[in-house]
């Protein structure tokens, strides 16, 4: 992790230098599965507080709206991996389960990245170019799983692999 110190400075040296194209809006700003909750019929979000280790005055700041988007993302990637964490999986059958897990993963954040996309349409709190919504996602995204880093060191030291499998799978090459 450490080794890829400056591959994670690089990606957010990249993401402030670019002039950004897009509105900022108010956000969740503590975004996840965890804050949705099905009726039956309809979904309802809730807590709109923001993240909990961040002042009243960085809450009410405007954000860009992906920031709410990789919370969503992020905690696709830590519902698998709470999953994998069961009782009830055999030693053996861990790497079969983390292949489907990561497929898993995968497949429900493309699903929603591309509804979300899909919805918001040409709003101008979205990225019109390709290469622009990449790098603020990419940026969005590392920032989420640097925030998990520190709060699982604080609360849950047994759980910092999840947010660093994130960050390594976020700034290793391909």
């Amino acid at each position: 992790m450490l080794e890829l110190e400056p591959r994670i400075a690089t990606a957010l040296r990249s993401f402030l230098a670019r002039r950004l194209k897009t509105t900022r809006i108010r956000v969740h700003g503590d975004y996840h599965l965890g804050q949705v909750l099905y009726t039956g019929h309809d979904f309802v979000i809730i807590d709109f507080e923001g993240e909990p280790t961040r002042t009243l005055y960085e809450r009410r700041l405007k954000r860009l709206a992906l920031r709410d988007v990789a919370g969503m993302l992020r905690s696709f990637d830590y519902a698998s991996q709470a999953a994998l964490r069961s009782e009830h999986i055999t030693a053996d059958a861990l790497p079969r389960l983390r292949l489907w897990a990561r497929f898993w993963v995968e497949s429900v954040s493309a699903a929603y990245l591309s509804s979300y996309l899909s919805v918001a349409g040409s709003a101008s709190f979205i990225p019109h170019s390709p290469d622009d919504l990449e790098h603020q996602l990419t940026a969005m995204l590392i920032e989420k799983a640097l925030y998990e880093l520190r709060y699982e060191l604080n609360l849950r030291p047994d759980w910092v692999g999840i947010p660093l499998r994130g960050i390594i799978d976020l700034v290793s090459p391909s």
